[in-house]
This record gives structure tokens, C-alpha cells and sequence, in this order.
């Protein structure tokens, strides 16, 4: 008798709730399909669920849904989160269970971010707002966080782990790789002079082993020449691209040098060959590529044909050597005022102002250095001009009143120091979009408004301001 159990005493309480939809075979994103598997191992490394990725579609997989969850663990997972929180803000959301059931019944899955759907329903349940940082989920089981798992043709793993965007970034070569071998027809192509090669298409696809791989072709610039060659995203396309285009452009076009000469003020001549950043001919190079850069944009970005191509061509040609003579005169300007700054930060330093030289000098070398030309970008230029003048104005004012600087240099260090860490944090691939870098130009803003308000700033700035742009921006 002893060996005689009731059904019921073998089946798990809520056992008959768990229908197949909580836990299935597949999960899909978009067009993709990709298998699913169940492993119950504590302590293993794939414990709980594993989601098995192709490589070469690897770079078609995004992050966004998965840390949803499948259904089957999405309660268990949200509890986990709730109790994440620190003592103060978990309180709030007790018992945990129930927060976590009202919230799954409230909202519709993969809507939105999963974080974003809780803070907002958490919010409207009890009026208590959790800030984004105050989510721990390294506190959170490994079993509740999907594994990602990157298999070849033969279903061997490449690679595994909770990081999705980590392993495309240790898997990217052999991505390249397979996109490369995947791409038979000559589209790949080196040593290239002119545009020879009639359009270039914005996505290559081909059928492979019943799934679609998708690349993504552009101009590389190899300085004495460009190549076509396959990436893993539109994102790394369209930056390449623009370097690619901007080169093939220069190869054939007359160099605006001896213009730049011949129209140059002496005063500017003068002021580019006080260039303390290196050689004034790359100097002089920088202002050209950014010249080239203001062209393309001004007629609607990077072309893909080649008749687009030829149109670009004679446009540039036409407006560079203005173009370049109008960008040499603004960078003249910057480095003159670089200049005098310099000539006032040398010699006998008061240790009471030490602290507010030393962040000067950062702050002009974030805006100033080999090649800032092209990198801060032609719209950037008059910024950059009014930045170093805010500078010279905070110089004027330091030496009345040390402590008032002191004041105002640690509310930027704070935003500053939560730029850093938000920046640090973002993708390697997102750091250099437009989106992100307009953020680290607020910081710049911040500064004008504390330090030389007389100058005005283009839109209202505050520090709030400053960290909500920061929320606002998706990684």
C-alpha cells in the first residue's frame, strides 16, 4: 500500500494550466523561425530555455522580445524582477506574486520592452515610478534568462551564452565569413577606381538551407582605392558606406589644394599652419573629406547607382574648392581661439584654479584633435567655435570667483560622469549614431548655459534635460 499513490499526489498544483503555448517548439521575429529546447539542469549553463541560431542569420536576429521570455516562465521571471529591486522600492510591490499576475493580465507581451511595460504598469498600479537603473538583474536566476545558441550547417555550437549581442560580436568574422561564401556571383570586389559595377543593391538575399541570409553591400574606403564588401546590418552599411563614397569621390576629383592657396586670407593660411594636432596637409585633408561629407548630405545622402553616382560626381566637382575654402576659414577661427585658450593655461598655475584648468583641457581636447574636422562634422563647426568662446569667457570670470566655477564645474561632472556610464553601456555599433552623439552635444550646451549664458544656447538646457535625452535613446 505504502507504493500506491493518487494521481493527484503526482501532479504539481496548477500542473493543468501548462497548455503546449507555454512552452513552444519554435520562437519567431518577424520572418524568422528559430528552434527552441528545454533543459532542466541547475547550474548548468543552458539551464532553462535555449534558443538555437543559425549562423549565418545571425546578424538578421535582433534583441528586442526576448527578455520576454516564453509564456511558461514570464511569471516566474517577473517575480524575480520585482524582488531585484532594493528593500526601499521592492516594498511598494508586496506580495511580489500578485504585482506580477496583475501586470501579466494588464498587458500585452512583446509590445514593448519588457521593462518599459512593467515600470509604466507598476506606475499606474501604485503611482511609484522605478527608475531604469534600479533593475538588478544579475540578481535574477540564470534558469529565467534565455541562452543563445549560435550552431553552423552541421548544428555544431559556435558559441553560447545570455548575451546575444556580445556573441555577434565575437562571432562577426565568421558571419563575414559565411556571408561572403553565401555570395556567388562576383559582388565582392577590391582595387576599384571608378564606379564599374553598375548598381550596388541595398540588401543581397539568397535561399540557403530553408532559411533567407540577408547582407548588406557598401563602399569601403582602402584610401587608394575602395572595395565592395558584404556587412552583417543596414547599420554597419550605411556608416561604411559614406566613407566608402566620400573616397571613391576624391579619386576622381582635381584636389582643391591650389585653390585653397589662392583664396585663403593670409590670416587663415597663417592660422592652419599653427596647427598644433599634426601635419597641416592631413589637416588640410580633414577640411576636404568634411567638405565632401556637407556635399553628399546636401544632395540627399549616398547613392547606389551608378547614373546617381555621376550626378554626385559632377555636383561635387563643381562645389568643392568653395566649399573647402569655407570650412578652412571656420577651422581657422577654432584654432585661433585654441590658441589663445592655450597661451592662457601655461605658465605659473594658482592651485585654487588647478581643478578648473584641468577640466578646460579636457573638455578642449573632447573637441579639438587630429581629424576632429570630419568627425565633429561640418554642422558642428560653428558649435565648436562657441564652445571654445564659452571657454574664454569662463577664463575671464574664473579668476573673480574661484568657488562659483567650483560650484558649477561639479553639477556638469555629475551629468557628465551619468553620460559616461550610459555611453559605456550602449552597443559598440549605436556609439557613433546621430541619435547618441546629439546627447554628448547637450553636454557641451550644459556648459555654455553655467559658464557663459550671454552666448545663448539653441534650444532650453538643463541637467534633467540632459538625462532624459539619455532615457529617451534606445540602446
Amino acid at each position: 500500500d505504502l507504493l500506491n499513490f493518487e494521481k493527484s499526489m503526482l501532479i504539481k498544483d496548477g500542473a493543468e494550466k501548462v497548455s503546449a503555448l507555454d512552452y513552444p517548439n519554435f520562437w519567431h521575429q518577424g520572418s524568422l523561425k528559430l528552434r527552441l529546447s528545454y533543459q532542466f539542469e541547475p547550474g548548468a549553463d543552458a539551464d532553462g530555455v535555449t534558443v538555437h541560431i543559425p549562423l549565418p542569420i545571425l546578424n538578421q536576429v535582433r534583441e528586442e522580445g526576448f527578455e520576454w521570455q516564453i509564456p511558461g516562465v514570464r511569471r516566474e521571471l517577473t517575480i524575480a524582477l520585482i524582488k531585484s529591486l532594493p528593500k526601499p522600492l521592492r516594498r511598494n510591490f508586496v506580495p511580489a506574486p500578485n504585482y506580477a499576475e496583475a501586470f501579466l493580465a494588464r498587458t500585452t507581451p512583446l509590445e514593448k520592452g519588457l521593462l518599459d511595460a512593467l515600470e509604466r504598469e507598476l506606475r499606474l498600479m501604485t503611482g511609484v515610478t522605478v527608475p531604469r537603473e534600479a533593475w538588478q538583474w544579475d540578481q535574477v536566476p540564470d534558469h529565467l534568462k534565455i541562452t543563445f545558441r549560435v550552431i553552423d550547417e552541421k548544428n555544431r555550437t559556435q558559441r553560447e551564452g545570455k548575451d546575444l549581442n556580445a556573441l555577434k560580436d565575437q562571432l562577426k568574422d565568421k558571419v563575414q565569413q559565411t556571408l561572403s561564401s553565401v555570395v556567388d556571383d562576383g559582388l565582392e570586389q577590391r582595387g576599384l577606381h571608378v564606379w564599374s559595377f553598375g548598381s550596388l543593391p541595398d540588401c543581397y538575399e539568397q535561399k540557403r538551407g530553408g532559411y533567407s541570409v540577408k547582407a548588406y553591400p557598401a563602399l569601403v574606403d582602402e584610401k587608394d582605392s575602395v572595395a565592395i564588401r558584404l556587412f552583417d546590418t543596414p547599420h554597419q552599411q550605411q556608416q561604411v558606406m559614406r566613407q566608402g563614397l566620400r573616397r571613391l569621390l576624391l579619386l576622381n576629383i582635381p584636389s582643391p589644394i591650389k585653390y585653397l592657396h589662392e583664396k585663403l586670407p593670409n590670416k587663415a593660411k597663417l592660422g592652419l599652419y599653427f596647427n598644433p594636432y599634426g601635419k597641416v596637409l592631413d589637416l588640410i585633408d580633414d577640411c576636404i573629406a568634411c567638405a565632401v561629407d556637407k556635399l553628399i548630405e546636401s544632395s540627399g545622402g549616398p547613392v547606389w547607382q551608378e547614373e546617381a553616382f555621376q550626378q554626385l560626381h559632377e555636383k561635387v566637382r563643381a562645389e568643392l574648392n568653395d566649399t573647402v575654402v569655407d570650412i578652412a576659414k571656420q577651422v581657422e577661427q577654432i584654432l585661433t581661439a585654441v590658441f589663445t585658450i592655450n597661451k592662457r593655461l601655461k605658465g605659473r598655475v594658482d592651485m585654487a584654479m588647478a581643478l578648473a584648468l584641468s577640466d578646460i583641457k579636457s573638455q578642449m581636447n573632447g573637441l579639438v584633435f587630429r581629424g576632429f574636422v570630419t568627425e565633429n562634422g561640418w554642422q558642428r563647426l560653428p558649435d565648436v567655435l562657441r564652445y571654445l568662446q564659452a571657454i574664454e569667457r569662463r577664463l575671464e570670470k574664473l579668476a573673480q570667483d574661484v568657488h562659483r566655477d567650483r560650484a558649477q564645474m561639479l553639477k556638469v561632472e555629475h551629468v557628465q560622469q551619468a553620460w559616461q556610464q550610459w555611453w559605456n553601456k550602449l552597443p559598440a555599433e549605436r556609439r557613433d549614431d546621430d541619435d547618441v552623439k546629439a546627447v554628448r552635444w547637450m553636454l557641451e550646451e550644459l556648459r555654455v548655459s553655467y559658464f557663459a549664458q550671454q552666448l545663448g544656447t539653441p534650444f532650453p538646457i538643463s541637467d534633467k534635460r540632459v538625462l532624459q535625452a539619455m532615457e529617451q535613446v534606445e540602446g
